[in-house]
């Protein structure tokens, strides 16, 4: 079976790092499926979960931003932060998500740069929410 080495890494750490036969994105412009020999492609990620196929078995990661560059028989994502399903603190994503909520809906029409803070700390909390609940696979 063909497969590609993906690698996923953050500024602290390399999250991820396997052969797998199959990755599924949520890149700025939509879902991007990447299967072995994919031809190359530089493109912005959602916050949103990502899913990888090895092995028959699918795991799915809480991706934070960042970007995913497709070479030939290799992946990179290179995000702002990443969390694996065991990695994800459920209560303390949980509470993340009830103040965000709080200060999207107690926003005054000033705190814009606030409103888009507190909306990227939602986006955060629920990826994290879906992926440790195995809600987030694709």
């Amino acid at each position: 079976m063909n497969t590609f080495l993906l690698e996923i890494v953050t500024p602290e750490r390399l999250v991820y790092s396997k052969q797998v036969t199959s990755l599924t994105v949520r890149g700025v412009d939509g879902e991007l499926g990447i299967l072995p020999g994919h031809i190359p492609l530089v493109t912005p990620l959602q916050v949103a979960p990502l899913t990888v196929k090895s092995d028959g078995v699918a795991t799915v990661i809480a991706v934070h931003g960042g970007f995913v560059e497709v070479h030939k028989d290799k992946v990179t994502v290179l995000a702002e932060s990443a969390e694996l399903p065991t990695d994800i603190d459920v209560e303390r994503a949980e509470a993340a998500k009830e103040r965000a909520q709080r200060r999207l809906q107690s926003r005054s029409k000033q705190d814009d740069i606030d409103h888009r803070r507190a909306e990227l700390a939602l986006q955060r909390a629920v990826t994290r929410i879906q992926v440790s609940t195995g809600k987030g696979q694709q």
